[in-house]
């Protein structure tokens, strides 16, 4: 009897992790900084996290039911958006923006690109650079954990934007600023809560370091050369929130190791040189919208060429 073998290419691994499973992962490594978000701004961080999750489940869900496709709100990515979206929100963010957001990111940035696996831009970093240049006032009212007062809001300038504007005193200090006691967006505050998660993630092996070391590192070291503090720009803005959980985003970052390093590289530069020089005080949003579309051109030219074919040849060249 004759055997029959089916030849392909490689990888020739099955892996069995589903995209729930992995978007689940990634709901428990944003944990941490929702706790130290409640802690630090009160029952509205809560609040608002819950409006945006819900609000892009049912636009999902809504536009999926429009246009007659099969529902993906149980694969949580819908989930995992409404979350990272809420993190890149001050606690005092209006409500109905936050709806709008989450209309912007799940149904223009998300589903009208084809849905999971299809976006050209991570949808809640790209609903935020949207918003920063759109609904500046609101998106820069923060809440300040460091003052408490008989009043529902207290607003305060983040340590950037102290900075950007030669206002900054050195407070909070460095301990303040790892474990989150600074005015700034819900899930930026607390580096230790993101560094938490993000080591979760890559010990689960949901992520590789690759992308967020040489990111962090590119920022510290780049901020060092052009004469500023280092330790303060890792510390301060949405860095470790943009570096762990939305610029590893698998649909929109290289896959091959030498992509992956391009891609970590450019944000880092692109953050940078943003905060010194441009005219918003935090470079993360815009960075990684940037390389993600950038993403296709790296893997291009950093794709491992097939023994015996012409790279050329892949395309039907």
């Amino acid at each position: 009897m004759e055997k029959t073998f089916k030849v392909s290419s490689s990888p020739h691994t099955h892996i069995k992790t589903r995209t729930n499973a992995l978007m689940l992962d990634v709901i428990i490594a944003l944990m941490p900084a929702m706790v130290a978000a409640v802690i630090f701004f009160g029952p509205r961080a809560l609040l608002l996290t819950a409006v945006t999750v819900l609000s892009c489940i049912v636009f999902e869900w809504l536009y999926q039911k429009l246009t007659k496709q099969k529902s993906t709100v149980h694969d949580l990515s819908a989930a995992v958006t409404g979350v990272l979206l809420a993190f890149n929100y001050p606690a005092t963010l209006p409500i109905p923006l936050a709806i709008v957001g989450a209309a912007l990111a799940i149904i223009l940035l998300k589903q009208l690109f084809g849905g999971i696996g299809r976006n050209l831009v991570n949808p809640a970093m790209a609903a935020r650079a949207v918003f920063v240049v759109l609904f500046t006032i609101p998106l820069t009212g923060q809440l300040n954990p460091l003052v408490r007062l008989p009043y529902d809001v207290f607003t305060g300038a983040t340590p950037l934007n102290m900075m950007a504007n030669g206002i900054w005193d050195g407070s909070p200090g460095y301990l303040a600023l790892f474990l989150g006691m600074r005015a700034g967006s819900l899930g930026e505050v607390s580096k230790a809560a993101l560094l938490l998660g993000g080591i979760y993630l890559i010990a689960k092996r949901v992520i590789s370091p690759l992308i967020p070391v040489t990111y962090i590192a590119t920022v510290f070291v780049l901020t060092a050369l052009l004469g500023g503090d280092p330790i303060f720009a890792v510390l301060t803005g949405g860095l470790f929130l943009g570096a762990f959980f939305m610029a590893v985003d698998y649909s929109t970052c290289p896959m091959t190791k030498n992509g992956k390093f391009i891609y970590a590289l450019g944000l880092g530069i692109i953050t940078v040189l943003i905060r010194q020089y441009g005219v918003f005080s935090e470079g993360v949003a815009f960075s990684i919208v940037t390389m993600n579309i950038l993403t296709p051109l790296i893997e291009k030219y950093t794709q491992p060429k097939v023994f015996g074919v012409e790279v050329g040849d892949l395309d039907g060249n």
